[in-house]
């Protein structure tokens, strides 16, 4: 599932995930699941036929992300990290935050209110966000938390963030598959 809040040049977009990496770092090793949330520039294209034709929009450049994640079967909120920054379309390291582990849903919505925050954490120009995103951005905070904690409970209660092939194996002779499920 994915959900879109757009706003004038930056979106929020959420969605549930699954995934295993074949790399991990020690204690991060198995199936991961849980609710991705980034924060992301959003362009609008030209309307070509008339005005009453749907709008082209571009969801486009990753600015800053959150995973709330879980490893399958382990506690709730025990992998979840931030990533500040990316390069292009690759994340920054996780980053464990004590205040994100300690309250994910409040620290997100306190995320979500300083925008100037996450844009100079980020390294991205102030001038990335237009004039009302900010304000627009932190209105919306409380939506934004219900819809991924929404989500969470989806996952949670074994409906979405699933294996896209249940009996493959994750683990093959020593070593971990990747596989991965969603849309971020």
């Amino acid at each position: 599932m994915l959900y879109v809040f757009g706003f004038e040049k930056i979106c929020v977009v959420l969605g549930d995930l699954y995934f295993v990496d074949p790399a991990p770092l020690k204690g991060q090793e198995g199936a991961e699941h849980g609710v991705r949330l980034e924060l992301r520039v959003i362009v609008p294209g030209d309307q070509k036929e008339s005005i009453y034709a749907a709008t082209p929009i571009a969801v486009d450049q990753p600015i800053w992300r959150a995973d709330f994640l879980e490893a399958v079967g382990g506690k709730p909120f025990d992998r979840t990290h931030h990533h500040p920054a990316f390069t292009g379309g690759a994340p920054s390291h996780r980053v464990f935050d004590r205040a994100l582990s300690a309250d994910p849903l409040g620290w997100l919505e306190n995320k979500l209110g300083d925008l100037d925050g996450l844009l100079a954490e980020a390294k991205f120009p102030a001038e990335t966000a237009g004039p009302r995103d900010a304000a627009q951005l932190r209105t919306a905070a409380p939506e934004i938390v219900a819809a991924t904690s929404r989500l969470l409970d989806r996952v949670r209660g074994g409906e979405l963030g699933n294996s896209p092939d249940p009996d493959a194996p994750i683990e093959l002779d020593g070593q971990w598959q990747l596989v991965r499920s969603g849309w971020l």
